[in-house]
């Protein structure tokens, strides 16, 4: 009985050493648990690239095979952050059948990580090619029309682009500056939002 009685008394004698161990041990994963995050180092939550492509060249096509869209960069770079790439000398043609050839070359750009927009960033030049002479019933201009501007968003999926930025559209009737632009491709207007000044000549009354 003395071996038991032994162990009994050194059991009692160390029971609250080993509650105050107990409880700092329970203190200190509750602190753990109600401490922010800590950030990682492994560079994911940055904006850094984590690869890039020279001389980089997409493209889409319609159900039929037919070209719709392609952009050409002389360097792209993936951002896994938020998924977003940054482009180089970025050029885009939008080709979709039923609208006119839309085309646009900056000095940089962004594609979003959502895909669908992109932005257009020093010395902008975007080119509406003319409509052909039967599809412009409207009234409309006929010719080519360039727009230039330091920003341009373009959305590729609804053949829009638009700007805040002061812009410069071009065409055969005559030059209009303006600040602030939305131009939909496939209903064929341009809105311009203030500052609007410049001449236009009259279109010829057809014969």
């Amino acid at each position: 009985m003395a071996q038991p009685r032994k162990l009994i008394d050194r059991v009692v004698a160390w029971s609250p050493v080993l509650l105050l161990g107990g409880l700092a041990a329970l203190t200190y994963w509750l602190d753990a648990q109600i401490q922010p995050g800590q950030a990682r180092v492994d560079g994911s939550a940055r904006h850094d690239p984590d690869l890039y492509i020279e001389q980089f060249a997409a493209v889409s096509f319609d159900p039929e095979g037919r070209l719709r869209q392609s952009l050409s960069a002389r360097r792209a770079q993936h951002y896994p952050d938020d998924g977003s790439v940054d482009f180089v000398m970025p050029s885009l043609a939008m080709t979709d059948p039923g609208t006119p050839r839309l085309t646009a070359a900056a000095d940089a750009g962004t594609f979003s990580g959502d895909r669908e927009t992109v932005t257009l960033r020093g010395n902008v030049r975007a080119t509406r090619d003319a409509i052909p002479a039967k599809s412009a019933a409207d009234g409309g201009p006929q010719g080519p029309i360039t727009f230039t501007t330091e920003l341009l968003r373009v959305i590729p999926k609804r053949s829009r682009a638009e700007t805040d930025a002061p812009v410069t559209i071009e065409e055969p009737r005559g030059t209009i500056h303006a600040t602030g632009m939305v131009f939909d491709n496939d209903a064929r207007t341009i809105k311009l939002k203030s500052g609007v000044r410049g001449t236009l000549q009259p279109q010829p009354l057809p014969k």
